[in-house]
């Protein structure tokens, strides 16, 4: 403090931490522009262009918060950015590109499909920001997240990109509505927030990553959509092997002690009465 006065930081230095707190902003307007995109590219027909908009967004979702977090910008604008984005990205864009890709046949039953696929993403973000941050594992989201919601029917669409037709698209419902009915569910998936990247991981997890990495370079259409529907069963899959768990590690019951013989009662020493 010189002269009473406290000092100014350098404007330099104002200017960077702005920059901070734009960048993942940045991601997040990237991970919204996939969704347009999307949007576009399945109302000229090109659903194997479309499709894959959804995926990169995914990557972007995942970047935009892990940069707030490492960085020290996160904020409330942020959070409710992401948000918005995301009802764009994962909401309205898969469900646009599977009622055009599949549901359409079906007419007024695929539009209501599609809302249903809209207002489930809606609902699952304002869930998690009103009761995501409370929870107590942080290792697991409750109801299956929004982008691997939307990477059910975008990865089918990449991988069959030709389109449902005839008595074969009544395929393309499940596809939308199940994936809606889980992210409003009360299932709890795992999530990958507490993957810390600076922590000493095994050669064999390096490995893997190199294998999926090299799996989604050579054959990306069915790596993605075995990633996809992957993740949609595991949930299931590790309730099942929880419960095996619990049943194979419970204690024996004790069985009750067997009961004494019955002892003779004492004979009188003297004379009995007749």
């Amino acid at each position: 403090m010189l002269n009473g006065r406290i000092p100014r930081r350098p404007r330099e230095h104002r200017g960077a931490r702005r920059g901070v707190f734009l960048l993942p902003s940045l991601f997040t307007m990237a991970n919204m522009f996939c969704g347009y995109a999307c949007i576009v590219y399945t109302m000229r027909g090109d659903y194997g262009i479309a499709a894959p908009f959804v995926g990169f967004a995914v990557v972007l979702d995942m970047l935009d918060g892990r940069i707030a977090r490492l960085t020290g910008a996160t904020s409330a604008f942020g959070v409710e950015f992401d948000s918005l984005a995301d009802v764009i990205s994962f909401g309205l864009a898969p469900a646009l590109l599977a009622f055009s890709w599949g549901l359409t046949p079906f007419g007024r039953l695929g539009w209501a499909a599609g809302f249903v696929f809209v207002s489930a993403a809606a609902i699952r973000l304002a869930r998690f920001n009103i009761q995501g941050m409370s929870t107590a594992d942080k290792r697991y989201f409750v109801g299956m997240p929004s982008p691997a919601a939307a990477a059910v029917p975008a990865s089918t669409v990449f991988a069959y990109p030709y389109g449902l037709h005839d008595w074969y698209a009544v395929l393309a419902l499940p596809i939308v509505l199940v994936p809606a009915l889980l992210m409003v569910s009360t299932i709890r998936y795992r999530g990958f927030k507490s993957f810390d990247l600076r922590a000493p991981r095994s050669y064999r997890k390096l490995i893997l990553m190199a294998l999926v990495f090299f799996l989604v370079t050579t054959h990306p259409q069915i790596t993605l959509f075995l990633l996809a529907y992957g993740y949609l069963f595991s949930a299931f899959i590790g309730q099942a092997w929880s419960r095996f768990r619990r049943r194979g590690s419970a204690p024996p019951a004790v069985e009750a002690a067997p009961a004494p013989p019955d002892t003779p009662e004492p004979r009188p020493s003297g004379p009995t009465a007749m």
